[in-house]
């Protein structure tokens, strides 16, 4: 081990990890930088976006709030873990046909708080799918779309 450096072992979709890391870097720059999980986006890196949202354990956490060594031990999904082999996840389907994509910067942000709040509510009301979301934020204002996003992947079933 490498002076200045923890060692970690994290499940990251569903593949187990070793990797010493500095204590001080955010599991955003892991999953990134070590892992090449790209499609975790750095938004603002001040917690306010939700572009970097995963699902720890599986629940939605802005990874640029947490470090990497706070992970040890614990099981992180990133939006290439939540997209099958082939084709795409229910939530990606349903942003795709229902215009929720916008510029697409915030969404993989947006579905994985989305599969979090499914998670935990599988028929959220149209309010409970905006304060689901609350955090994450989409700069092209196409809040109406990702709603309707969310609601037809509910209805669709997608929290299974």
């Amino acid at each position: 081990m490498a002076t200045g450096t923890r060692t970690i072992t994290v499940t990251v979709d569903s593949v187990e990890y070793t990797d010493p890391v500095e204590p001080r870097m955010l599991l955003v720059q892991y999953l990134r930088e070590v892992l090449g999980k790209t499609g975790t986006a750095i938004g603002c890196d001040t917690t306010n976006c939700g572009a970097c949202t995963v699902l720890f354990d599986g629940y939605g956490i802005k990874s640029c709030t947490m470090l990497a060594v706070e992970a040890d031990g614990h099981e992180i999904t990133t939006i290439e873990g939540l997209t099958p082999d082939e084709g795409l996840h229910p939530l990606q389907e349903s942003f795709n046909a229902c215009h929720g994509l916008q510029c697409g910067f915030c969404t993989p942000g947006m579905i994985m708080q989305s599969a979090s709040l499914l998670a935990e509510n599988p028929h959220p009301s149209d309010t409970e799918i905006r304060a689901g979301l609350e955090g994450n934020l989409c700069r092209c204002t196409g809040y109406q779309n990702i709603v309707a996003a969310v609601r037809t992947a509910a209805e669709e079933g997608a929290s299974r």
